[in-house]
């Protein structure tokens, strides 16, 4: 009878199942480029053995796992905790998401008492968003330089639907209208120089909720911005399909956490739909 060879437990542990066949080259984390963020708590209820489970398998392929929609005010603290320090276990970032815009109708001083929060917590990177709110733009990059002196990672959203952000119907965005994509680079850039290493680009009137995407303000962004300083949401497969036809497999993507899987597969070459089956590359010396 033949005998298995085995190497070491520890190297085992961690080899990837079928390693003797290619896979486009990534970077490995933290990466610059081909970052990968994922939906958390939200549309599902996420605790420490889900989110072990999801990291355990596809932990090499996550960079940044976010807190939607202020999920984490709804969750004791201790299962905050336990969830970011899975994450770290993983050299996986947490974010906050756009929950500050909620937190600023309360004042500076809650905004304060936010940030100190996130940071004991073991949140790494506080999302800067304003769907719902208008706020001046010298205020939103205040709190870019805020966010980042008091110790944490600043990423701030832009885009150009008002109102974004909350599942609207396309009927009432519809109503609210499109705004400048160039004030909305121009304040990207503004949050750039603040210091913010990368800008979240908002989907709806882009990509979600329209009826017709506005692939020339995607492409935009990217043109202006640079592909390793931008984040593009794509919480749907066709969406982050396109991106990937279009910019390659080194795209920031935000997805939802049921979807890494689906979104590893295209970006390494593996799998995908009819018309990127074995068209995505990489090319490395």
């Amino acid at each position: 009878m033949a005998v298995r060879q085995r190497g070491s437990p520890s190297a085992v542990a961690n080899e990837r199942a079928f390693s003797f066949l290619p896979l486009n080259e990534r970077p490995g984390k933290p990466r610059p480029r081909g970052i990968t963020e994922i939906r958390g708590p939200y549309y599902t209820p996420m605790g420490r053995r889900y989110l072990e489970d999801v990291l355990e398998t596809m932990g090499s392929y996550v960079d940044i796992l976010k807190f939607a929609g202020g999920s984490f005010s709804l969750m004791p603290r201790r299962a905050v905790v336990e969830l970011t320090e899975v994450c770290h276990r993983h050299d996986v970032l947490v974010s906050t998401g756009g929950f500050i815009e909620h937190v600023l109708v309360y004042g500076r001083e809650m905004v304060d008492r936010y940030l100190q929060e996130c940071l004991r917590l073991g949140f790494d990177i506080v999302e800067i968003s304003s769907g719902f709110i208008t706020v001046p733009v010298d205020d939103l990059v205040r709190l870019t330089e805020k966010v980042r002196k008091a110790g944490l990672k600043p990423k701030p959203e832009v885009g150009v639907q008002f109102g974004a952000g909350g599942a609207s119907a396309v009927e009432e965005l519809e109503a609210e209208g499109l705004g400048d994509p160039g004030w909305a680079i121009a304040l990207a850039k503004r949050h750039l120089d603040a210091g913010a290493a990368m800008i979240m680009v908002e989907s709806e009137g882009i990509t979600e909720n329209v009826r017709t995407w506005r692939t020339d303000v995607a492409a935009r962004f990217i043109r202006e911005l640079g592909l390793e300083q931008v984040m593009m949401e794509a919480a749907d497969p066709a969406v982050f399909a396109w991106y990937i036809k279009n910019y390659g497999p080194e795209v920031n993507l935000f997805v939802d956490h049921s979807q890494i899987v689906q979104l590893e597969c295209l970006r390494s070459g593996i799998w995908g739909t009819a018309n990127l089956w074995g068209r995505v590359l990489t090319y490395k010396e």
